[in-house]
């Protein structure tokens, strides 16, 4: 299964937008968030009978030093014929400009490693460098790109500026880290939770607050028919401190869900940051 990139770009983000490339000036919520995973529908040519499974994130930093994200996706993928346990542990870091972003990502089939990848990425003005450290010695050079939580940043203030449709791209480290994304991005009305939302228990004393849905479609321009026919969507409800919930996974042939289940709000770090 592709990784997961709803980890690194729909889980990321912050309240305001600073001028310029760094982060925002208001620190976003340290958290973890903990969400259930399951299969919504599968066509038959996609040969999946079930998916179930969980997710974990957490992100800790400031916007002064920057913010580290640790990510674990564990499902587990049933056939007719088979059934396999996949295992995918990320840990990234995107400094406080949004200019490097360094990631790590070990992939493990029915607790066996499949995959290690490790690498750097340096935006400048016109371009990102991507060094690639393993599998094997690799450099890559990109258009001008987004990382994670820029992205969302610019999502952010979008949607506090009322734009509810834009273009963009992004480079987040997934898959082979060669390449960036372009994404088309819908944002609805903001809104708050309904009378027996499923997740109001896990926000507790964030139940009120209010979220908007936001609808993200990625394409890989290189790939035949790129430009007509997204690689995949991802839809969520995202709140103005930076949580998000209610998450859909579309990878065309199946769809997978995601429920927050349980959150851990962590206290600011003492030291305080006046960027």
């Amino acid at each position: 299964m592709r990784a997961l990139r709803l980890a690194l770009i729909a889980l990321v983000s912050s309240p305001v937008m600073a001028s310029g490339t760094g982060l925002a000036a208001v620190p976003l919520i340290q958290h973890r968030a903990v969400y259930d995973l399951k299969l919504d529908n599968a066509s038959d040519r996609s040969g999946i009978t079930g998916i179930s499974g969980r997710m974990v994130y957490e992100i800790r930093g400031s916007a002064c030093d920057g913010y580290t994200v640790r990510f674990r996706y564990v499902t587990q993928s049933d056939t007719q014929e088979t059934s396999q346990i996949t295992d995918q542990q990320t840990t990234t870091f995107e400094d406080a400009e949004g200019k490097n972003f360094s990631f790590v990502t070990k992939s493990y089939i029915d607790q066996n490693l499949d995959h290690e990848l490790r690498g750097n990425a340096v935006r400048n003005g016109t371009n990102v460098k991507v060094e690639i450290e393993k599998p094997e010695p690799k450099s890559v050079e990109l258009e001008a790109t987004q990382f994670p939580t820029q992205h969302l940043l610019e999502l952010i203030r979008k949607a506090n500026d009322g734009e509810n449709f834009y273009e963009t791209s992004i480079f987040d480290g997934s898959e082979d880290a060669d390449k960036a994304m372009t994404t088309t991005v819908i944002v609805g009305k903001q809104e708050g939770a309904s009378k027996g939302d499923p997740e109001v228990k896990a926000l507790d004393k964030l139940a009120g607050e209010k979220f908007w849905p936001v609808d993200i479609a990625y394409f890989d321009e290189n790939a035949e028919g790129g430009e007509d026919t997204p690689e995949y969507r991802i839809s969520f409800k995202l709140y103005e401190n930076g949580l998000t919930r209610d998450l859909e996974m579309d990878y065309g042939e199946f769809v997978i869900s995601g429920k927050l289940v349980d959150l851990a709000v962590f206290e600011p770090d003492s030291a305080s940051c006046t960027r």
